[in-house]
């Protein structure tokens, strides 16, 4: 899986571009119901992908083969996502240092 890199980027890319178009075009919009509608998209389009092949014995489908499964996993990569996002910590943050 070679294109894995460009795919990731790509759909990242667009879903940024996408967010900012719907923002754009509804000055009025509520940018949190924009961002959680993209991410409840996300996240649905993520457990789909997601589903165990079916062979119980399948290491690759393991992790992902119960419902608990999908979500420790979905919540890993969350976690490991938003720490690696510039937005995370901010400087009008309430525990953000004061000098």
């Amino acid at each position: 899986m070679h294109d894995a890199p460009d795919s990731f980027d790509s759909a990242f890319s667009k879903a940024v571009d996408l967010g900012n178009k719907l923002a754009d075009k509804d000055k009025d919009a509520d940018l949190w119901d924009i961002a959680d509608g993209l991410l409840a998209g996300a996240i649905q389009y993520w457990l789909y992908s997601r589903q165990p092949c079916g062979d119980s014995r399948c290491q690759d489908c393991m992790p992902i083969s119960t419902a608990e499964g999908r979500m420790a996993e979905l919540k890993r990569l969350m976690d490991e996502l938003a720490s690696e996002s510039e937005y995370f910590h901010t400087p009008t943050d309430s525990n953000a240092g004061r000098a």
